[in-house]
């Protein structure tokens, strides 16, 4: 991976462990990618977090499912809950394909560059 790609996407990993909203799952594959930097195991390290990336992005009409269900007003709060859903249509219709809380928005900006990440 280039050097400057490589400090971009060190800085957003850093910036996606410290988004309230980051699983820790992704977390953990945060750090693990991080500690792998210029060592053997990089690129098998990133081969993994892109994978754990792409499956914790939450595409828009999967938040608003769960935000409007039971399961999703039992966790953040009926109230939370319903903003949550309004607030996720707002942005789909203006073309989000994604949840827009500040992990998800790294996440993007993250998985935009994997091709790049995996030369």
């Amino acid at each position: 991976m280039e050097n400057s790609l490589r400090e971009a996407m060190e800085a957003k990993t850093r910036e996606l462990i410290a988004a309230p909203t980051c699983s820790s799952e992704t977390k953990e594959a945060a750090e693990r990618w991080l500690s792998a930097l210029g060592t053997e195991a990089e690129r098998a390290e990133t081969e993994s977090y892109i994978k754990e990336l792409e499956e914790d992005i939450m595409p828009i009409d999967q938040l608003i499912g769960f935000a409007g269900s039971d399961a999703g007003k039992e966790y953040f709060g009926a109230e939370t809950a319903e903003g949550i859903v309004s607030h996720a249509r707002e942005i789909k219709a203006g073309g989000a394909k994604y949840c827009d809380c500040p992990a998800c928005l790294i996440v993007k900006d993250i998985l935009d560059k994997k091709e790049e990440m995996l030369k």
